[in-house]
């Protein structure tokens, strides 16, 4: 099964991990969960949107990060995840 990540749990980051599935899960963990979580899962759905994956298992630990960080990390490990032919 393909897997990578990509970021870290410094604060103000986020690690992002995702994997193969047959189905889109998306489960947010965040310092800041009460008050962002549904703004946090947009920018993970807008993203996979934007790269075109509608099936991946996406984990997001939050420590912070601003939208920006959270869609380059899920690119950066989207795109790690399909090198793994």
């Amino acid at each position: 099964m393909k897997r990578a990540i990509a970021g870290s749990l410094e604060s103000n980051d986020v690690l992002i991990t995702v994997k193969e599935s047959d189905s889109l899960n998306i489960t947010v963990k965040s310092i800041v969960y009460d008050f962002f979580h549904r703004e946090i899962e947009k920018v993970i759905r807008d993203t996979l949107a934007e790269l075109g994956v509608d099936k991946i298992d996406v984990t997001c630990e939050d420590k912070g990060a601003l939208d920006y960080t959270i869609k380059a990390r899920l690119t950066v490990a989207v795109q790690r995840m399909e090198e793994q032919q």
